[in-house]
């Protein structure tokens, strides 16, 4: 029997809701995990939440999309031009949970963003942190579209037919942008009255859990 298909949207260091909705749906060994990337950031546990990413290598087929605050974080580290932005938009938050000084972030967390890929896909669906660019194959997608693009909900299903699943663009409502061809699952991890997605690609079941402990599942709309 083949393993479940699991997205996870933007995580931002919210490290109570992914440990609750990993938890909650019970991680098998032939599951495969994808985390739309924008993993670190704004919340309070970007260390903790990389820990645990790391620990799920060895816990199912695991796979990470690099989103733009992850690509920020990188540049930041290199002591690259994003520093002063990255720090705006969440990375104080990201530097606070490692203790504050960059020296204190662990080269195996370092050398795990490196390893986020640009999109990753399966015969139904295609997997990407923000958006993509029509008429562009896959490997060929700008990475500004790729990472930084937000949707407008007026976007045409991709000509394979492959549903996209994304993240990156903020869902106030709490509740995951459906439209045709078109899945996208942040849903404000970090806010107040934010929820993290965790959506079964094969049933369309959802799986929602916030920092505060509450957990709840259904479908979305």
């Amino acid at each position: 029997m083949p393993g479940r298909t699991f997205a996870i949207g933007d995580i931002h260091g919210c490290d109570r809701a992914l440990d609750l909705i990993l938890s909650e749906i019970g991680i098998q060994p032939g599951d495969t995990v994808v985390s739309l990337g924008d993993a670190v950031d704004r919340g309070p546990g970007t260390r903790q939440v990389i820990d645990r990413l790391i620990q799920l290598r060895d816990e199912c087929n695991f796979v990470f999309i690099l989103g733009n605050h992850e690509e920020m974080f990188l540049d930041a580290l290199a002591g690259g031009e994003w520093m002063p932005t990255w720090i705006m938009h969440g990375g104080q938050e990201a530097l606070e949970s490692y203790g504050g000084e960059m020296e204190m972030i662990p080269e195996e967390h370092v050398e795990f963003l490196r390893t986020g890929l640009n999109y990753f896909e399966t015969p139904r669906d295609i997997f990407v942190h923000a958006s993509l660019h029509p008429g562009v194959h896959l490997h060929e997608q700008p990475h500004q579209v790729l990472r930084w693009t937000r949707l407008t909900a007026t976007e045409t299903p991709w000509p394979t037919g492959q549903r996209v699943i994304c993240g990156h663009t903020p869902q106030v409502t709490g509740d995951p942008l459906v439209f045709p061809g078109w899945v996208c699952i942040d849903t404000m991890a970090y806010a107040d009255h934010g929820w993290l997605t965790c959506l079964d690609v094969n049933t369309d079941v959802i799986y929602q859990a916030n920092q505060a402990g509450d957990f709840r599942t259904g479908y979305p709309q």
